[in-house]
């Protein structure tokens, strides 16, 4: 099927990278909202924007199929006051911007989706979390999902369809959370972190390209979505695919207390790691969904494969 639009808004980053690439073979056109200004590369293009004022770039909402918004500091940082208002306000405001502009155009987007975070359910080693009785969890990161889903869904468009993607922990080839893992097995230090039984919910970066167009051409679903493989995986089991993979026999574990302290060095958090997500794409696979790596040892060898 061919498409006329796709919008991303915040999408120079790793995955908008990916879904413009997915999508410019499927549309029209690809436009960009960012901050960076950017040559055009085929049908894909760049608008300015700086995710708190309404601008030109507004037009390009109207008569798009898809808009996808992808804003928001990476979390991947310590939460100082300062950082804490500015992963937020990295979120809420654009998504308020968006719903301000689509609730006042003539032809809006058919298809609004806000890419947040399957980190809203609770740390879970006793049962996976679905979006049907899911629990939401506590703490700082679970606030900022909550703000942003409430903020997204409180906004007025009537004639747009609105999905909240709780996305996973993206696995792909060029950024994201799989070449640092193997950066940590090429070291040597690719044993388990913590006492490896946290759950590890991922998902490849072509299935998520693949189920936002799947997404697209199923009108009948709406709301809030799980955008994680079906085959989570323990740490210690992720890590030693990750190891068997690339032919390295053994790994160093690293416990939690050396966690923190690297942690602190490095300036980020040990939830991103020791936190148990067990989270399940329920609505996914029970409206047809085909996952294209449903299996951590089929990402892991073909993320490699084609690695340079």
């Amino acid at each position: 099927m061919k498409y006329g639009k796709i919008v991303l808004a915040g999408g120079n980053g790793y995955l908008g990278g990916v879904l413009a690439k997915h999508f410019s073979a499927l549309a029209n056109e690809v436009i960009i909202l960012s901050r960076k200004p950017e040559a055009e590369n085929g049908n894909i293009k760049t608008l300015i924007w700086d995710g708190k004022t309404i601008g030109p770039w507004k037009e390009a909402l109207n008569g798009a199929d898809l808009l996808v918004n992808l804003c928001g500091k990476n979390v991947n940082c310590r939460y100082t006051e300062r950082n804490k208002s500015e992963i937020i306000n990295s979120r809420i405001f654009p998504t308020e911007l968006l719903g301000k502009v689509i609730d006042g155009l003539a032809n809006p987007p058919k298809l609004w989706i806000n890419i947040t975070s399957a980190t809203i359910y609770r740390h879970a080693e006793d049962r996976p979390q679905n979006e049907l009785d899911g629990e939401v969890g506590y703490g700082f990161s679970i606030d900022v999902c909550k703000a942003w889903e409430k903020c997204f869904f409180e906004s007025e468009t009537p004639k747009t369809r609105k999905i909240a993607l709780r996305m996973g922990i993206v696995m792909g080839r060029t950024d994201g959370a799989f070449p640092r893992l193997l950066t940590l097995v090429k070291l040597g230090m690719g044993g388990k972190q913590g006492n490896g039984e946290q759950q590890v919910s991922w998902v490849h970066e072509q299935d998520v390209a693949n189920s936002i167009e799947w997404l697209l051409n199923h009108e009948e679903i709406q709301g809030v979505l799980n955008c994680t493989a079906p085959d989570v995986i323990k740490n210690k089991l992720l890590m030693s695919n990750i190891r068997k993979a690339y032919g390295i026999s053994f790994g160093l574990p690293a416990p939690a207390w050396l966690l923190e302290m690297g942690a602190r060095i490095i300036g980020t958090e040990t939830e991103l790691i020791l936190k148990s997500r067990w989270v399940v794409p329920t609505i996914l696979l029970n409206g047809g969904f085909q996952f294209q790596y449903g299996k951590f040892e089929e990402a892991v060898h073909d993320i490699l494969s084609l690695r340079v």
